[in-house]
């Protein structure tokens, strides 16, 4: 997430961007004075992968998996991305837009450019520009997912300006896929699920989080987050098997919401014994013929499971990963902090904070809150090799420059934490 449109440094943080790879083993940080890459793979200790003070004010930096292939953007040059070999710390193309460039979504196929009206579609291969979609709906802040599968290789965003339409694009066939009318206010947040089969939705409002079969656009499942307050969504993430998806937001609480259907978590009834239970049966009766905006009401899904952070306002994102076996929830915010927390798989409940450390790499001591124990229940992970990426492009509206020979050759398919050799185009 771009933090560098905070106002002032949060607690006198550097930070201007932080966010998790595409199977949330590493964290990507911008800052300053720079960028940074932080293994996930322990609770205890937040080690540091590389650190890169070549480039100051980074307000994107994205990493294919865990590959050493890194998009870079700065307030410097705003509408020059650059693609770099972070390992050789060596530059292997860079692209000018017509635009500030507000997001960069990577996978192992297509790397994607995000302007406030336009979106480009590159060939992560050789990063010829294959497509274009020009004149969207103005996006200001640059909100749109690329799905990680393969298989479902689709883009979403929004489709207005006014209203929560999200258009869905095959980066592949290059064609439009569908258009999904997901709310009635302009959209605040999505994100694919890893099979991209799934696009969970938030609006402005910040009330409802929906769910929806991609390409089919069909809604799968509704949460509630609030009836009390509007807030503003800061982002929503799967866990890696699809099962639980979390919303945070800019108050202290993230909500975690289990993705089962109605038969899946049906329990024999029994009678009620007390008049509240009386009352709620027949409420639950009444469905059927009290107005849709009371019945929704009764037919969302709850969280099931919350987190009560340390802060709010803090712009944060969120990502729901397994580390060391247990369910963990994720929070970096603009604190300039990384909170881990514990996710109890069966039971939910109220989260169980672990683990914070700064984000700026200093010795400072982190937080650590409470024993492992009770708290962790073992969760298999899920693991997704790394992959792919490079190359020239010169095309309509992206001008690039070209690649390095000796990086190319240097990037090999077999080795799980590199790219394959991508073919340089010198037209």
């Amino acid at each position: 997430m771009n933090l560098a449109s905070q106002s002032g440094d949060a607690g006198g943080s550097q930070l201007l961007f932080a966010n998790f790879n595409q199977d949330n083993t590493s964290l990507a940080v911008g800052t300053k004075s720079g960028y940074k890459f932080f293994s996930l793979s322990s609770v205890d200790k937040l080690e540091q992968i590389y650190e890169c003070t070549d480039t100051e004010d980074v307000c994107i930096v994205e990493r294919l998996f865990s590959s050493s292939l890194v998009a870079i953007v700065s307030l410097k040059a705003p509408r020059k991305l650059k693609v770099c070999h972070f390992k050789k710390g060596t530059e292997i193309c860079n692209y000018s837009y017509s635009n500030t460039i507000l997001a960069v979504k990577l996978n192992r196929q297509r790397l994607i450019v995000c302007l406030e009206e336009s979106l480009y579609i590159h060939n992560i291969r050789d990063m010829k520009v294959l497509h274009t979609i020009r004149e969207t709906p103005p996006n200001p802040s640059g909100l749109c997912a690329l799905s990680i599968s393969n298989d479902n290789c689709y883009l979403a965003y929004p489709g207005s300006a006014t209203i929560g339409e999200v258009q869905v694009f095959d980066t592949v066939n290059l064609r439009a896929a569908n258009m999904i009318p997901a709310h009635d206010s302009p959209l605040a947040a999505l994100a694919f699920d890893a099979s991209g089969t799934k696009l969970a939705t938030a609006s402005e409002k910040g009330t409802v989080i929906r769910v929806f079969s991609i390409p089919e656009g069909q809604k799968l499942f509704e949460f509630r987050r609030g009836v009390k307050r509007c807030v503003s969504i800061c982002s929503l993430a799967f866990s890696m098997e699809g099962l639980y998806l979390s919303a945070s937001s800019n108050t202290e609480t993230v909500h975690i919401f289990k993705l089962e259907t109605q038969k899946e978590k049906y329990v024999p009834a029994e009678e009620p014994t007390t008049w509240g239970g009386y009352l709620g049966k027949v409420l639950m009766a009444s469905t059927t013929y009290l107005p849709s905006q009371v019945t929704e009401m009764f037919t969302q899904g709850r969280a099931f499971a919350t987190v009560r952070l340390p802060f709010c306002g803090h712009k944060n994102i969120c990502a729901l990963a397994v580390i060391q076996k247990i369910p963990r929830l994720l929070v970096a915010a603009a604190d300039g902090y990384l909170y881990l927390y514990n996710l109890d798989p069966q039971e939910g409940g109220e989260c169980t904070l672990m683990k914070q450390h700064r984000l700026d790499g200093s010795a400072e001591p982190s937080n650590e809150v409470l024993e492992q124990g009770s708290h962790d229940r073992p969760l298999v992970a899920q693991t997704y090799s790394a992959a792919v990426t490079k190359g020239y492009c010169e095309e309509q509206g992206a001008v690039g420059g070209a690649g390095l020979d000796d990086d190319l050759n240097d990037l090999r398919l077999e080795e799980e934490n590199e790219q394959p050799p991508l073919i340089l185009e010198t037209d």
